[in-house]
């Protein structure tokens, strides 16, 4: 993946275009390669967050943007930002090819309904490939990264806290026989992180690694574990092993896939590959990983020798995303040719489904832990959820402005959050999962 370094540490993203405004508007037309702003607007409007979100659920704006403060209306600029936005491509591709193989959804499906926005607690990126910086341990408990700060948002009480401040000295509390020797880290620029059964683990734009416990205070464990220049930690992983064990799983800018034992945070293994590595996820038996990278071609391979297992061919440019069904038997891969596709591990020789997106790379996949849905989010603007029962042909779509930083559904399916990364209008949107209680016609 490319390395570009944000050095005033708001957010990454990408602007080799001129930025398309309108008045007092300002958004990125394109995912580009640069530090700065992906948008602002010119007002010094300050809602309530009460009264913002009664309004969103009464057909106002979600985000609480004033387009009847502006001198065009919402549409008019979703037309403008879909014709001129332009997508980051490594490779170039054909269009006509790519939308051919596309399955064409139906869109007009509500299965999670917006509940809440708030910016007392705003995301942000570092990279603008990397967007995994959203985690929901449950419906009320939230994570995320602010600038330096690691965030907890309780949605139950509406309020932020400080987790980690990763730009302050972060010295470890314990000490670990057999692990990698543990450092103290500045200033880290976390790129990409994970949090899974009390375990919080971040990855930093050096290849810092960085593991706490939420029941413990203090930093667990600290390192360096890549000293190559271009060692960015891209993508880190929490699972249990065949035997139960929790694990940790790196993937690195240095082309390496590495997996620590959470209890004593040992390398247990490294494993090489011939690009870099963007993104691996691991089989809910984890028995079975993916490694995406810098290849149009992904890979599945055994967690426990690092052997490839098969090939998936079919995408058209680099890979940054991945999930698996909880089944085990379907993979998930999100590439910057904007299309999602689906993969039967019995079946390699070809996707099963591809889904496209309207206009950008897909950087975030979420599967519910029942299995009923899948959440794609684009590097901007639009979150698709697709139901898995409809075979992906159903599909929410969740239309808002800027750059998502990542996207994340409660372990107990019922809620969905998104975290946007803009100066004035970044928040984290919460979405509720919509019941459909059919018996009560019956007794109506």
């Amino acid at each position: 993946m490319q390395q570009f370094q944000n050095n005033n540490l708001e957010y990454m993203v990408e602007d080799y275009h001129e930025m398309t405004g309108f008045d007092g508007i300002l958004f990125e037309d394109t995912e580009s390669p640069r530090e700065g702003v992906d948008g602002y607007f010119d007002s010094d409007f300050e809602d309530d967050f009460e009264l913002a979100t009664l309004e969103a659920r009464n057909g106002r704006d979600i985000q609480g943007i004033p387009w009847e403060r502006l001198n065009f209306n919402r549409d008019r600029y979703r037309e403008m930002r879909l014709k001129l936005y332009k997508n980051y491509e490594n490779l170039s591709r054909s269009p006509e090819e790519l939308i051919k193989e596309c399955t064409e959804a139906e869109t007009c499906h509500n299965f999670y309904d917006f509940q809440f926005n708030t910016r007392l607690v705003k995301s942000t990126i570092v990279h603008f490939q990397l967007r995994n910086l959203v985690w929901a341990t449950s419906k009320h408990d939230v994570y995320l990264m602010q600038n330096y700060s690691l965030m907890h948002w309780s949605s139950l009480l509406r309020r932020g806290k400080e987790v980690l401040n990763v730009a302050k000295p972060i010295e470890p509390t314990q000490k670990y026989p057999g692990s990698l020797d543990q450092q103290t880290l500045s200033r880290v620029q976390i790129s990409t992180m994970a949090v899974k059964d009390n375990l919080l683990v971040a990855g930093g734009f050096q290849g810092e690694l960085i593991c706490k416990f939420l029941s413990q205070p203090g930093v667990a464990f600290s390192t360096k574990i890549a000293a190559d220049e271009n060692a960015i930690t891209n993508a880190v992983d929490i699972y249990h092993n065949s035997n139960g064990s929790i694990r940790v799983m790196t993937a690195n800018n240095d082309a390496h896939v590495r997996v620590f034992d959470a209890g004593n945070f040992a390398c247990l293994s490294c494993f090489s590959f011939p690009w870099s590595v963007n993104n691996t996820s691991v089989s809910s038996d984890g028995k079975l990983m993916a490694v995406l990278g810098d290849s149009v071609e992904c890979l599945i391979a055994d967690t426990q020798s690092g052997k490839v297992l098969g090939n998936l061919k079919g995408h058209f440019d680099y890979s940054f995303a991945s999930a698996w069904h909880p089944d085990g038997q379907i993979l998930a891969t999100g590439n910057q040719d904007t299309t999602c596709r689906l993969w039967d591990i019995r079946n390699l020789s070809q996707s099963i489904t591809v889904l496209k997106g309207r206009m950008g790379a897909i950087r975030a996949i979420r599967f519910t832990s029942d299995g009923r849905f899948m959440a794609m989010a684009e590097a901007a603007d639009f979150v698709h959820i697709f139901d898995t029962q409809s075979a992906y042909a159903k599909v929410q779509e969740i239309d808002l402005f800027g750059e998502i930083a990542g996207i994340s559904f409660s372990p107990d399916t019922e809620a969905l959050f998104v975290g946007v990364a803009d100066r004035t209008y970044g928040s984290l949107l919460e979405f509720n999962r919509r019941h459909y209680n059919y018996y009560l016609n019956s007794i109506l």
